[in-house]
């Protein structure tokens, strides 16, 4: 699976959005990151409830010399600052989910992404994994709660004693697969960070009524 078949392959569903509440008194946020095509921008497409802010470009040939695509031959776009997203949890919280963009000469803007962050989410292409060392020391430096995702791109399979060997994981931190192009298994993700958060004794947050 390409990032331009997992940018256009998203929920079929996605186009009914919910109408928004008029104001909410709690915004709770979290943050997606991940190495470069790993598919952050498509996981806040499928599961947002509203039409989500993208800061994509084109891609051109003058940027090959920049990022690393030999792993993502069929992308055409990229995100250049953030992905925005939103999902009501109840009639007074809300949830405010970002985007980071994965290319190294973007992830200066990553510091301040985490500001005021709840917990976030390291997307991971097993086929590149490591691409997400500089995701999850940067959630380490910070004190940001984490969990990981693994993308489903079709690759070699790895079991999850090898993944979490390969990035190093404290054996507290969930991991778990998911396709980020489908709003269940996004909404799945949400849900374990959420529950993490909870097992941390961090203050408890409402329920993920997704």
């Amino acid at each position: 699976m390409d990032s331009v078949t997992s940018d256009a392959r998203t929920s079929p569903t996605a186009g009914a959005r919910t109408p928004l509440e008029a104001s909410a008194d709690n915004g709770l946020k979290i943050v997606v990151v991940g190495g470069f095509g790993v598919g952050k921008t498509t996981l806040v497409r499928s599961v947002s409830e509203i039409r989500p802010l993208n800061t994509e470009e084109t891609m051109t040939q003058a940027g090959e010399a920049v990022d690393d695509i030999s792993e993502v031959r069929g992308k055409s776009a990229t995100t250049v600052a953030f992905d925005f997203g939103r999902i009501t949890l109840d009639a007074r919280n809300v949830l405010y989910l970002f985007g980071a963009p994965g290319q190294e000469r973007f992830w200066f803007l990553w510091d301040r992404l985490f500001s005021g962050t709840l917990g976030a989410v390291v997307l991971v292409d097993t086929r590149r994994i490591d691409d997400s060392w500089y995701a999850i020391d940067r959630l380490e430096h910070h004190g940001t709660p984490f969990i990981v995702a693994c993308n489903d791109f079709g690759g070699p399979t790895h079991t999850p004693a090898q993944i979490r060997e390969a990035l190093d994981l404290d054996p507290h931190v969930p991991l778990l697969d998911c396709d980020a192009r489908s709003r269940e298994s996004s909404k799945r993700v949400l849900i374990t960070l959420v529950e993490h958060l909870k097992s941390l004794s961090l203050p408890r947050s409402p329920e993920l009524a997704l």
